[in-house]
């Protein structure tokens, strides 16, 4: 079997240039860091937001890394096909199972210990907090990003995929989403976070919303800052922002309030 050339990033200085370096050249999948492997048609779109601040520098300096395998290096025939109308008949056309299993191959050759492969799909199961810890505790995790009308079902089932949604809307392709679930994963990396009490009081991380953030000015356009917050006394501000935390995720989520509380 011919290995196909994969693009990978981390290790290497990302910052702007007149002309765009390439940050996609093979580098040694490390087997001790944390690897993000990405199955679609536009390599060129990665590492996107994801070389920029935190999970960029982490990506810099070797916390975890990217590599995309290119959907149209496993194409078939002179033009490289990657796709063809729907069984039955209907409107657009969907990714062939016999170039998207043989790019899940080539993706997985690389896997070790526990290794999700997750489809970026508007019918999956949607992504939280969650989630993202769990691939975060996981060695790597393989995302296939779809296009036109979706991905024959026979690789879904074949290959054990777990489908993934954002949210209950529909996207052009995955790769947005992918992007979105690697930063909320990456950033619970050992070493990512400068701050790592920021992961423990943030949104969702203990099923809450987060409570409201003031700074300087003391006094801006007749709004001062909660006096709790200035009194020093962190019993009471703890207090204070739990109690903002709940109040919040009552009234804008109780869904999350619900479930909380262990209401059906």
């Amino acid at each position: 079997m011919t290995d196909h050339p994969t693009r990978s990033h981390g290790r290497q200085s990302i910052r702007p240039s007149a002309i765009p370096r390439d940050l996609m050249a093979e580098e040694p999948a490390y087997t001790d860091i944390w690897q993000a492997r990405i199955i679609t048609l536009f390599p060129e779109l990665f590492p996107g937001v994801l070389g920029a601040s935190l999970t960029g520098r982490a990506l810099q300096d070797g916390l975890w890394q990217l590599h995309t395998h290119d959907l149209r290096d496993f194409g078939i025939g002179k033009h490289r096909n990657v796709d063809d109308t729907p069984a039955g008949g209907g409107a657009g056309m969907v990714l062939r199972a016999d170039v998207v299993g043989p790019a899940i191959e080539a993706a997985q050759h690389h896997a070790r210990g526990r290794w999700p492969i997750l489809y970026m799909s508007p019918r999956g199961r949607r992504f939280d907090q969650a989630m993202a810890r769990d691939l975060a505790d996981c060695a790597g995790v393989t995302m296939l990003c779809g296009r036109f009308e979706g991905v024959d079902e026979r690789v879904i089932e074949h290959y054990g995929i777990t489908e993934v949604s954002l949210g209950d809307f529909v996207m052009t392709g995955g790769e947005l989403a992918a992007q979105a679930m690697i930063d909320a994963s990456v950033r619970l990396l050992p070493g990512v976070l400068g701050n790592a009490e920021s992961a423990v009081e943030e949104s969702h991380s203990a099923g809450l919303l987060e409570h409201p953030q003031f700074t300087r000015p003391a006094d801006w356009q007749g709004r001062p800052i909660p006096p709790v917050l200035m009194s020093g006394n962190h019993g009471e501000i703890a207090k204070w922002r739990r109690a903002q935390s709940e109040e919040l995720t009552r009234l804008r989520r109780p869904d999350l309030w619900q479930k909380l509380r262990g209401e059906d």
